[in-house]
């Protein structure tokens, strides 16, 4: 019996001396205070960096998306505009061509159509623009590779923090049962949980930089190229707006010059609508004209009129010196009747 008391006691002893051992050895690591930080404070600022970072790219190629379902509205409407464009200009010219009688609304309308094709042209090249300087740069933006490999990086990133979160979990598992069971098993177990806790952190810290940078180099770019390809949209816009307007303005004077050019025109008299029978009457010029056409009849003050026509529209139809045509009404003063058609004075 003595022999087993003093075995024992030998071997109390010696678990003891372990225990002391073990305890001596954690005391100096932080065994006492099993509050392992998983995340220190550069990793938490990184982490919260890379939120930020993903967060605002994805926005950003959310918001390029749309302007490229716009431009893509705005080809197809483009595209439709032409061809109804195209079509009302073929029909303008048409109609100019097939009613040369109907003066007024004639010329209108070969006006109008010949200059629809300057419209439609502007419209072209407005499609052109979205298509080559939006389109085709977003597009290769969105499907880019270095927006889906700096997301990629990001995504490893946030998967291995994941898992440092697990290994942390691990390690303060292994520090409770050594502080329970302070035996050489858990011990080498806690170790090993330790150490790979700081492989995960030193990786971590890696790929989080190598994250962060790509990240920020794709949101400085996906923002540059955004900025540009928008303001190129509202340039060409504008471009295009103007010039159309300056081409309406246009067509908008040459038609109504034209309407005033043909009211305010001495009237033309079928030579067939004249007889025998209309009375001519002797004027006097009392102002001074100048004729702007063939059509017309210059005046001196004091020369006599045979007038022949007077049109309602404020002009008359005379001879003077041997040459005849058209003059205001409103330039003679009529002076007396002449007997017929063929009647002249004899100081005329």
């Amino acid at each position: 019996m003595d022999a087993l008391r003093k075995q024992a006691t030998k071997l109390r002893d010696q678990v003891a001396k372990q225990q002391q051992a073990v305890i001596k050895q954690f005391s100096t690591s932080g065994y006492e205070h099993s509050d392992v930080m998983v995340i220190d404070e550069l990793e938490l600022q990184r982490h919260q960096q890379l939120e930020k970072l993903y967060r605002s790219t994805r926005s950003g190629k959310d918001f390029q998306r749309e302007l490229v379902k716009a431009a893509e509205a705005f080809t197809a409407i483009g595209y439709k505009h032409i061809e109804a464009g195209t079509k009302l200009s073929e029909e303008c010219c048409k109609y100019g061509v097939e009613n040369a009688n109907d003066e007024i609304l004639a010329k209108a309308a070969s006006i109008y159509g010949d200059a629809r094709k300057h419209v439609e042209k502007e419209q072209e090249d407005f499609t052109r623009l979205l298509f080559s300087q939006i389109l085709e740069p977003l597009r290769a933006m969105i499907n880019g590779a270095p927006l889906e490999d700096a997301r990629h990086l990001a995504q490893r990133y946030s998967r291995m923090r994941q898992e440092a979160e697990t290994q942390a979990s691990e390690v303060s598992r292994r520090q409770a049962r050594v502080r329970e069971a302070p035996i050489p098993e858990n011990v080498t177990k806690l170790h090993a949980a330790e150490t790979r806790m700081q492989e995960l952190k030193a990786n971590m810290a890696v790929l989080g930089k190598e994250a962060s940078a790509a990240l920020a180099a794709v949101e400085s770019q996906q923002q540059r190229l955004t900025f540009q390809r928008l303001v190129s949209m509202v340039e060409g816009e504008r471009t295009y707006h103007e010039r159309v307007a300056a081409i309406l303005h246009q067509i908008e004077a040459e038609m109504v010059s034209d309407k005033q050019r043909r009211e305010s025109a001495p009237p033309t008299v079928p030579s067939n609508l004249m007889s025998d029978k209309t009375k001519y009457f002797l004027a006097e010029a009392m102002h001074g004209f100048e004729a702007s056409s063939d059509k017309e009849l210059s005046l001196a003050i004091g020369d006599y009129v045979v007038v022949r026509k007077v049109s309602p529209s404020g002009w008359s139809e005379g001879e003077c010196r041997g040459r005849n045509g058209w003059f205001p009404s409103a330039y003679v003063e009529r002076r007396q009747r002449l007997p017929n058609s063929n009647g002249t004075p004899d100081f005329y």
